[in-house]
């Protein structure tokens, strides 16, 4: 699987985690709310990043690529975190 294959896949599947979180957040403690606040800053980051990558146009490198990939992984820690507070 390329870099650019992997990265499309993180963010697929953080969509998911998003959607599930977002849907469960009504219920979520006041530190949860303020923490998926947080994690929304980062998913707009990775958004605007991923259009970039997905621009055939654009000529990305593999660093750029990378270092979306780590804001992604960060993000994932981010949701994993608040699913499981969300879970309690």
């Amino acid at each position: 699987m390329t870099i650019k294959q992997e990265f499309e896949h993180l963010l697929q599947a953080l969509q998911t985690e998003r959607d599930e979180i977002n849907l469960k957040l009504h219920l979520a403690s006041m530190e949860a709310r303020q923490e998926f606040e947080e994690a929304e800053k980062d998913w707009d980051r990775l958004k605007s990043k991923a259009s970039a990558i997905a621009d055939e146009s654009v000529d990305t490198s593999e660093e750029f690529i990378a270092k979306a990939k780590i804001v992604g992984e960060e993000l994932k820690e981010a949701y994993n975190r608040i699913g499981k507070r969300l879970a309690d």
